[in-house]
């Protein structure tokens, strides 16, 4: 699959005469945090279109967010990552991945320029699956009558993603973070059909888990706000394999800690993470973040949510997950 970053790198013709969208594409616009089972059936019938139609399946994402850019104080909290995302939708069969910048200027453009300058001139589109509560332009002019409309005009079709929701739970980004918050891990995890975690690259910390005898793989955060916070229970998926073990996600009080971060105690490990990305799969959490009075004092709280995460595994987790194995 290939990442498109900014419209500038749609190319309308190159030197001989080839553009970026020659075939054309199905296309589907919006966030997909999280990709969760609902984004899957619209990804599904999007490839499905494209296949039909000769043409690429491809996504449009906004880099910030909208609400990122407009209420960056009140944005909600992502589920994953742009590198996320990519992983996840290639599994699906999606074709290119179009990563457009969302600032100010592009906000501002009208509906007109939005369907006829990149739907329509640059994508080449010739299906649209899109949310019927979907507004674009300046002061959110446009709307799915406008692209229904635009289709008849332009020679595009358009279906409305309700017809791929399912029908027999409802899904969506807000719930399973509401779920998430609420430390409903089980309910995150049937909403995304996988278990939720956290994915990122070990970097060189401060060292204080080390010298206090809890060496910490710390993975910075990437975002304003996480939507879990707490101490976990993990499981760790490395380069050099599986493991397990405790996890803080949080700004470190105790430390007097400035940013987000993910910190991962993994259990009967020595090898050297640094620069490697890892995947934190959160199966229980243990506590809520705290600040404590001592270094001593955290470390032996650190001591007593090792002990109770590896009762848990040894007595929940690993007991079942063998018994699904067999």
């Amino acid at each position: 699959m290939q990442l498109v970053r900014g419209i500038h790198n749609i190319s309308l013709s190159d030197a001989s005469g080839k553009k970026s969208f020659e075939k054309g594409c199905a296309l589907t616009i919006g966030n997909f945090d999280g990709v969760h089972l609902g984004h899957r059936r619209v990804i599904a019938a999007l490839v499905e279109q494209a296949r039909k139609l000769g043409c690429e399946a491809v996504v449009m994402v906004f880099e910030p967010q909208p609400q990122e850019l407009f209420s960056p104080d009140t944005a909600p909290a992502r589920l994953c990552r742009l590198r996320d995302k990519y992983t996840l939708l290639k599994k699906l069969g999606v074709d290119r991945l179009l990563c457009v910048n969302f600032n100010r200027d592009f906000a501002n453009q009208s509906a007109q320029q939005f369907v006829e300058q990149l739907l329509v001139k640059r994508l080449a589109v010739k299906h649209l699956i899109i949310g019927d509560d979907f507004h674009f332009g300046k002061n959110r002019q446009g709307n799915f009558d406008t692209l229904c409309q635009a289709g008849n005009r332009f020679g595009f079709s358009v279906t409305d993603t309700k017809s791929f929701k399912l029908s027999d739970c409802r899904i969506s980004s807000t719930e399973i973070r509401q779920a998430l918050e609420q430390d409903r891990l089980s309910d995150a995890e049937q909403m995304l059909g996988r278990p939720y975690s956290i994915i990122g690259r070990v970097f060189h910390g401060d060292k204080r888990g080390r010298e206090i005898g809890f060496p910490t793989a710390n993975v910075s955060l990437k975002r304003k706000t996480s939507p879990i916070t707490g101490v976990y229970a993990v499981k760790v998926k490395t380069n050099n394999g599986d493991y397990y073990g405790v996890a803080n996600i949080g700004s470190r009080p105790t430390v007097s800690g400035t940013r987000a971060q993910l910190e991962v105690h993994i259990f009967d490990f020595n090898k050297d993470l640094y620069g490697q990305h890892i995947e934190v799969i959160m199966l229980k959490k243990l506590r809520s973040e705290m600040k404590f009075e001592s270094i001593n004092a955290l470390t032996e709280q650190i001591n007593e949510d090792s002990k109770q995460a590896r009762i848990f595994l040894a007595n929940e987790f690993l007991a079942n997950e063998n018994k699904a194995s067999n």
